[in-house]
């Protein structure tokens, strides 16, 4: 790897990153010098190397653990490419098969949860908001998930909770590839709260319109 000149730093850094991917010096699934590493080898501010590995994330080349730190993960864009339009189709095939459980789902959870219920959904969203805050994608997967098959749960239909947790591995992979957190954590998103205060007041109408509305935006997302 070269030292950066001045010029154009942050778009050399990106250049002498991706030829250290494209090139196997680090291959797929090695975890990359630090920031404060790649800083120095490269002359180079932490910022400028921070917001390079940053286009790389959402190139869809590395990708950031929280707390552990950052990995490669293709090694070609055209690649990356290809797979994000396949995960896409695969998303709305599973957001399509959601809109026909979660209308019900939500409709007979309004109608027919428990104290117990709600105490559940509402630990599954303080998980979910934990993990925002932490930025722990899977455990934002987990909690999300969780939180919808409680309300699946919730609706006291045993052939409806158990074809919702037959998809339950499906919808966490939706989840993470989705940017659902993503857009928790810049929006604020409340949706998931509203669902269950209506779920919670019996109002199975508005129930049905926010579960419907959660779907419409992580399609719009994709």
């Amino acid at each position: 790897m070269r030292t950066v000149g001045r010029t154009s730093l942050v778009d050399g850094a990106i250049a002498e990153l991706r030829q250290e991917i494209t090139s196997g010096a680090w291959p797929v699934g090695s975890k990359i010098p630090t920031e404060s590493q790649l800083a120095t080898t490269l002359g180079m501010s932490r910022l400028s190397v921070r917001e390079a590995v940053r286009v790389l994330v959402h190139a869809g080349l590395l990708t950031t653990r929280q707390g552990d730190g950052t990995y490669v993960t293709a090694s070609d864009e055209s690649q990356v490419a290809l797979r994000r339009r396949l995960d896409r189709a695969a998303a709305m095939d599973i957001i399509d098969v959601r809109r026909g459980l979660d209308l019900v789902a939500a409709r007979l959870a309004a109608t027919k949860r428990t104290a117990g219920d709600l105490g559940l959904m509402r630990e599954a969203l303080a998980r979910r908001t934990a993990a925002v805050r932490s930025g722990d994608l899977d455990g934002f997967a987990d909690a999300d998930v969780d939180f919808h098959l409680l309300v699946a749960q919730a609706a006291h239909n045993p052939v409806l909770a158990d074809l919702y947790r037959s998809m339950s591995e499906a919808l966490r992979d939706s989840v993470r590839n989705d940017h659902c957190m993503e857009r928790a954590v810049q929006d604020s998103d409340t949706s998931h709260d509203e669902l269950l205060a209506a779920i919670e007041a019996g109002t199975a109408t508005t129930a049905v319109s926010v579960a419907l509305d959660i779907l419409d935006q992580q399609e719009h997302d994709l």
